[in-house]
């Protein structure tokens, strides 16, 4: 039981308490919760929008995994680049047991090269790095398709995209920056709190 209260004191409450205190609130508390985890997520600086967190979330740690340069929102085809100007355009998916889809959002442009490497991370349902790619355009290219709905290419990360020679498997490098990326901010944490 001390186990228990000392893991609830840092905010690490078992999964179980954890499942069992979100069954009693209401669903707009749930949604309220949400916002507010958004925020302090944007405060923190581990997402840089207050949408869907994934995209932020493999932008940062794409960027810590590569030593990248996150662009600005607005620029077009890649996300970050390299101080030698390799560039890389982020995509993430969320895989959950209710939708295990690899396919990656909209690549739009793909036709002007503007990135050199596609980075393709894939989270667990609990935000957990399972699976890293980097991809060279000319197997995006290969294995993408048209979609007229979207108005951009789609790529679907199966197995006859992994096993072609432009991909790398960086799931290590990237499970590693997570890690050392976990760690900074919760001893950012850590120090924000002893104020």
């Amino acid at each position: 039981m001390d186990k228990e209260r000392r893991a609830n004191e840092r905010g690490m409450m078992p999964r179980r308490g954890r499942r069992h205190a979100l069954s009693r609130l209401s669903p707009h508390r749930l949604l309220v919760l949400y916002a507010d985890v958004m925020r302090e997520l944007r405060r923190r600086r581990v997402v840089r929008s207050s949408n869907n967190p994934v995209a932020d979330l493999a932008e940062r740690v794409g960027a810590a995994a590569f030593q990248l340069r996150l662009q600005g929102k607005a620029t077009a085809g890649y996300d970050g680049k390299t101080r030698a100007g390799v560039r890389y355009q982020i995509k993430a998916r969320r895989v959950t047991p209710e939708n295990g889809s690899k396919q990656l959002s909209a690549i739009r442009g793909l036709g002007e090269r503007k990135f050199d490497y596609l980075l393709a991370i894939f989270f667990d349902e609990r935000f957990e790095v399972q699976e890293a790619y980097r991809i060279r355009p000319r197997v995006v290219s290969k294995h993408a398709r048209w979609s007229d709905h979207v108005h951009a290419h789609l790529l679907v990360v199966r197995d006859a995209v992994v096993r072609e020679s432009g991909v790398q498997d960086v799931t290590a490098r990237v499970q590693k920056a997570m890690k050392a990326l976990n760690q900074r901010l919760a001893s950012d944490v850590s120090g924000h709190d002893a104020d």
